[in-house]
C-alpha cells in the first residue's frame, strides 16, 4: 500500500495503556506488588515520548491510565489532557478483572476514577481492563461498569489467547448490557479465510512483521466499513528498560523483542491512517447508531 494515509473515509482510534514498564502482566508472577516502588520509574519520559510523537504528526488519543501512576505522577495526567488528549481508567494497579469480586471490581475502578479526574482535571468517560480481561466469565464487570456511568470500555478481545479472550463476542461496537447506552469497543481483530487474528497492535503489532497489521487495518476499513482501536504502552518506545531478572523465557520474549523498532513502526502507522481519541470515534452520532 502507498499514500499518506490509506483511506481518508474512516478514522481509527489510536489508544495508550499507561503504566510502568515493570506492571506488565508477564511479569506480575515475577515482580512482587510491594517491590513496585523499588523499580526504577520510567513511565513519564515514556508517556512524554508518545505524546512527542503525536505532536509531530497531529494525533489525538485515548490514555487509559492507572490509578497507581496518577496518584504518583499528577504533572503527567494534566499534561495528557492539555495536549488535547482524552483521560480514561485502566483500573488502579493493573489487576485483572477475573481477580475481582463484583464489589471489589467497583471499589477497584472508583478509586482509579478518582484519582485521575482529581490529578487530569477532567472527567473520564472511559474503562480498558487490564490485559483485556473481561469474558464471558466474567461479563458481569460490564454491569457494573454501566452502573458507574462509563460511556464505553473497551475491555474485550473476540479471539482465542492464552491469557485473555472472548472469542463469542461481536467483533465490533455494541452495547452489552440491556438498558443502558454503555458500548463495548473490543480490540479489533480481522478475519480472513476463516481464521480471526488480532490486528490491534500491543505484541501482535510490536512482533510480528509491519506490513501485516498495515493489511489488516486497511482491510476493515475498506471491506467492512470499520474503524479500528489500535492500542500499545509506553515501555514498548523504551528499548533502554532494564531486563527484569529471573522472568520466563516466554515473558521475556513477548516483552523485550523488537523494542528497538517499535517507535519507527508506530511513526508509519501514524502516517498511514486517520486516527483520533477513543471517544470522539466511537461516541457520535454514526459510531452510536451502528452499536444500536
Amino acid at each position: 500500500m502507498s499514500g499518506a494515509v490509506a483511506n481518508r473515509g474512516v478514522c481509527n482510534a489510536m489508544s495508550v495503556d499507561v503504566e510502568e514498564h515493570f506492571q506488565v502482566g508477564a511479569f506480575e508472577a515475577t515482580i512482587r506488588r510491594e517491590d513496585w516502588p523499588r523499580w526504577d520509574s520510567r513511565v513519564v519520559r515514556n508517556t512524554e515520548r508518545a505524546l512527542q510523537l503525536f505532536a509531530d504528526k497531529g494525533v489525538s488519543a485515548t490514555f487509559f491510565t492507572l490509578g497507581w501512576v496518577a496518584e504518583r505522577e499528577p504533572a503527567l495526567m494534566r499534561r495528557i489532557v492539555e495536549n488535547g488528549h482524552e483521560i480514561a481508567n485502566h483500573g488502579y494497579a493493573h489487576d485483572r478483572v477475573h481477580t475481582f469480586a463484583p464489589e471489589s471490581f467497583r471499589a477497584d475502578i472508583r478509586k482509579a476514577r478518582a484519582l485521575i479526574e482529581d490529578a487530569a482535571g477532567a472527567e473520564v468517560k472511559g474503562y480498558r481492563a487490564p490485559s483485556f480481561s473481561i469474558g464471558s466469565g466474567n461479563r458481569w464487570a460490564l454491569e457494573v461498569l454501566a452502573e458507574e456511568g462509563y460511556a464505553y470500555s473497551s475491555s474485550v478481545a473476540p479471539i482465542r489467547h492464552d491469557h485473555y479472550g472472548w472469542p463469542e463476542a461481536p467483533r465490533f461496537p455494541h452495547r452489552p448490557v440491556a438498558g443502558s447506552d454503555m458500548v463495548e469497543v473490543p480490540v479489533t481483530t480481522v478475519e480472513y479465510a476463516g481464521r480471526r487474528m488480532a490486528c490491534g497492535g500491543g505484541g501482535f503489532f510490536r512482533l510480528l512483521p509491519y506490513g501485516l497489521s498495515e493489511w489488516a487495518i486497511d482491510r476493515v476499513n475498506r471491506v467492512e466499513g470499520q474503524a479500528t482501536v489500535f492500542y500499545f504502552h509506553p515501555w514498548e518506545i523504551d528499548p533502554e528498560q532494564p531486563v527484569v531478572p529471573g522472568a520466563p523465557l516466554r515473558s521475556r520474549i513477548r516483552h523485550y523483542t523488537n523494542l528497538d523498532v517499535m517507535e519507527a513502526k508506530l511513526t508509519r502507522l501514524l502516517d498511514r491512517f486517520r486516527w483520533d481519541r477513543m471517544d470522539r470515534v466511537f461516541l457520535g452520532r454514526e459510531a452510536l447508531k451502528a452499536a444500536a
